[in-house]
Parts: structure tokens; sequence; C-alpha cells
């Protein structure tokens, strides 16, 4: 049996499709999640499921369904979930409704120890609902090349997961981010950083990965999902035994 692994989509678009509405009526917001990730992880051999953010009400039994989770990119998280006073003049858009489900839905998969791989927000997420805290503008980290392009590199921390999963001290990534991790939240540690110190890869305990680039549009960078479905095998083993 192939995992089953969890992917949210945190990101809402204005719905084109003229039939959903009626003449006049305001555009419908409707979820967005690119395919590569959904792609990727079938490659890697899991079953992914998209994970709709339609309130927090019934996450333990869903949770409870998954052998693994990804958390994707996606827009800014609003400083109130970490604290924050005052709001950076380049904050993009926030979503709170959905920054509270995928919070909620990090807090509840690290209670029950599923396997965790966190891309660009999902990574921000990690680290907040971990009780860490963000960076609300890192300028310079915004490339204008193609997300299989990479243009710069990071430091990864040896004996780190990171490290050992994709075996090299340095690695080639893309970067498509403006926020990055600040404080650390509790139990997560620093797996990688850039030429100008930002945090670029965070992890905890078990298999715990947050990334600041999109993985999954990087071949070379497969090991990735390859390892976070490894972790999930053994997830619904544990649960079947």
């Amino acid at each position: 049996m192939r995992p089953l692994i969890g992917v949210t989509t945190s990101e809402l678009r204005p719905s084109r499709l003229a039939t959903t509405r009626r003449h006049g009526e305001p555009a419908h917001p409707e979820m967005a999640l690119g395919m590569t990730y959904l792609r990727t992880l079938d490659a890697a051999g899991a079953i992914p499921v998209v994970l709709p953010p339609v309130g927090t009400d019934h996450l333990a039994p869903l949770i409870e369904r998954l052998d693994g989770i990804c958390l994707s990119g996606g827009p800014d998280l609003d400083p109130a979930a970490y604290g924050a006073d005052e709001r950076h003049v380049e904050l993009g858009p926030t979503e709170p409704s959905l920054d509270a489900f995928e919070l909620s839905l990090v807090k509840l998969s690290l209670q029950r120890g599923l396997p965790i791989l966190a891309i660009c927000r999902g990574s921000q997420a990690l680290n907040v609902a971990c009780g860490g805290t963000l960076r609300q503008h890192v300028p310079g980290h915004r490339q204008t090349a193609l997300a299989t392009e990479a243009t710069h590199e990071v430091q990864v921390v040896p004996h780190s997961r990171l490290h050992r999963m994709v075996r090299t001290r340095t690695l080639a990534v893309n970067s498509f981010h403006h926020q990055a991790v600040d404080e650390l939240g509790e139990g997560l540690r620093v797996a990688a950083t850039a030429p100008d110190g930002t945090i670029e890869a965070i992890e905890g305990d078990g298999f715990v990965v947050g990334v600041q680039w999109h993985a999954e549009t990087m071949v070379a960078h497969r090991a990735l999902f390859e390892a976070l479905v490894s972790a999930a095998s053994r997830t619904e083993l544990r649960a079947a035994a």
C-alpha cells in the first residue's frame, strides 16, 4: 500500500468559471495548488490527497487517516499569528482563517508524530505552529528565473536530517520567498542557511523538515519527497500493526 500524504493549500483565487455564478455576481473563491506537488509525491510512491481548509472541527479524524503531511507554499502568514505588533509595508495579502487551519493541522500532526515535509510558506507555518516568529520581509530572495532553475546555494548543517537526505554540505536551490524564519520554534533546529545568514531549512525530532525553497520543482531534490514517503510508510505499518 502506498502511504496517504495530505497536501495543504493555503492559496485562494477568484474563480474564472462563469458557470459557477450568476451574471454580475462577484467571483467565488477557489483553492489553488500547483499540480507539481501532487505529481512529485506520486512519483515518490505516495497517494497525495489535497486537504481543503474548511475549518478545524474535523481535523483530528482526518489526520487519523493520513500517514504524512506536505505543507505547500502560499501567501504570507498574518503577523498576528506569531504576535507581531506591526505589519511590514511589504507584507502581502493574508488569510487569517487559512492560517488558523494550517497551524492547527501542524500542531495535531506533531502530536500524532506524523512525518512532515514543509515547503516555503509551509516551513514558515511549521515554525509559527511551534511558537516561533518570522521576518516579515527579506529583500533579494525572490528570483525571476524559472522555478526549475537554482539561483543560489545554501549551506547544509552537518549530520542534520537534511544532510543525510541530500548528502552534500552545499546545495543549489531556487528562491521565491520574501519572508523567512526569525526566532526558532520550540523543538526546531536550523538545518541550512543562505550566504546572507537567512535560515533556509529547519527540522525537528522524528521526520519534521521544512525548506524555504520549492523542492517540488527541482528533480535533484526528489530525495526529500522520497524520504517523506519512506517515513510515512513506516507510519502506515505502525497503524496497521
